[in-house]
């Protein structure tokens, strides 16, 4: 890697990681490209050169972690719901920043409706409807429901409304979804 491909990843890393931090203490919407760049010690040029705007940095962020579950997915894809969910709350753990400042603070709706259509999106290739309890329900109902219900999970471990370890939560809901879908 060279000395300026350093740099720029270096200053996309501080521009990300202070946006973090500013999306837990603040709205979204109060949100400004001088306070991100203050508060990555960078211009607001160098905010530019990187992100179109806030907006930008905050589909980039999405993105990015949306991939890397999606990424644990697949390299999970012969593994029990039980134990992938394991290693999704072992990467919300490294990632807790990113994820209670979307979930637990003052986040964004944005990233809850996209992390709801991929986790909706993951589970449709499991749902197995001609398993028993499964016959004669509606697809898009299981789907939307254990979608909306992981969620929901995963927001309640963010803002405490859990007390079980993690271990505990992400192997209980592997359970749940193993033996309902």
């Amino acid at each position: 890697m060279s000395r300026v491909d350093r740099r720029v990843k270096k200053s996309q890393e501080a521009i990300k990681n202070a946006f973090i931090k500013l999306m837990s203490e603040k709205n979204f919407d109060q949100i400004t490209i001088q306070d991100i760049a203050d508060r990555a010690d960078v211009g607001r040029r160098t905010v530019y050169d990187h992100y179109m705007d806030k907006f930008d940095l905050l589909d980039k962020l999405i993105e990015e972690h949306i991939n890397e579950l999606r990424n644990i997915c697949d390299s999970a894809s012969e593994m029990s719901f039980t134990e992938c969910t394991l290693m999704w709350f072992e990467y919300f753990e490294q990632h807790s920043s990113f994820f209670s400042a979307m979930l637990a603070s003052k986040g964004d709706s944005v990233f809850r409706s996209q992390f709801l259509k991929f986790v909706i999106e993951e589970l449709e290739v499991e749902v197995d409807m001609t398993k028993e309890g499964n016959k004669g329900l509606s697809k898009d109902l299981i789907l939307k429901f254990f979608g909306a219900a992981a969620v929901e999970i995963v927001e309640s471990w963010f803002t405490n409304g859990l007390s079980e370890p993690t271990q505990v939560v992400a192997e209980q809901v592997g359970i749940l979804l193993d033996r309902n879908l």
